[in-house]
């Protein structure tokens, strides 16, 4: 077992039963043009911690943890979208509507996409998923029982959208689930704080937080 520096006690975890789930580090979400900027967000925060997360993945591949990114996208005729998803907000350019990066938040559209920078590699699983968090409506939960997986460490975006509802749905089912705070962002910093203290609260009521540096001591420790 390796044993995690985390908030509020040691994470331990096999590699071999690991898994680093990206949460939906999306063109739509991370660049100018895409759903976050259509909706008056400031991108660059965002951006900031993509050199962290290409440091997870590159980790979890080389100590052999698998890694699954997760994909907010829809199908072309938003069958799987809910009318309340789509009307929230009653914006101007919503979920299906042509946007500067294509049709938002479809699949197959441009800004559906991962980043360049984070686009996976052969061995990797990729679930597309409807919702905010990763297990509803996905296989997510079936794919990580078949390979054994019990541990998941997690970064993405946003902090308090997608990544705060996979941690709770996840924590649910049994996982126990590491924040790894530096490689997941907010388009507002405060809501990300507050949610590392919600899922440390309580003797780690959600989970495990630690930033990358812990990660990567504990992995290299392991292997010295």
């Amino acid at each position: 077992m390796i044993s995690v520096n985390a908030r509020p006690y040691p994470f331990s975890f096999d590699p071999a039963h690991t898994a680093v789930l990206m949460i939906d580090m999306q063109r739509d979400f991370l660049e100018p043009g895409g759903f976050g900027a259509l909706l008056g967000n400031d991108v660059r925060p965002l951006a900031r911690i993509v050199p962290a997360c290409q440091t997870l993945l590159a980790l979890a591949r080389h100590h052999g943890l698998a890694v699954i990114h997760t994909q907010e996208a829809h199908d072309p005729l938003l069958a799987d979208c809910p009318p309340a998803k789509k009307a929230r907000g009653r914006l101007a350019c919503g979920i299906g509507d042509a946007g500067p990066l294509g049709r938002v938040l479809v699949a197959g559209e441009p800004g559906a996409d991962f980043i360049p920078a984070l686009q996976p590699e052969p061995g990797d699983i990729v679930v597309r998923k409807p919702g905010k968090g990763a297990f509803h409506a996905t296989a997510l939960d079936n794919i990580l029982r078949h390979r054994g997986i019990r541990h998941l460490l997690v970064g993405g975006v946003t902090t308090e959208v997608c990544v705060q509802s996979t941690l709770r749905e996840a924590n649910d089912r049994g996982y126990d689930c590491l924040l790894v705070h530096d490689c997941a962002a907010s388009y507002f910093p405060h809501f990300h704080e507050a949610v590392v203290e919600m899922v440390v609260a309580q003797g780690g009521i959600v989970g495990w937080a630690a930033p990358l540096s812990a990660v990567q001591a504990a992995l290299e420790e392991s292997h010295a």
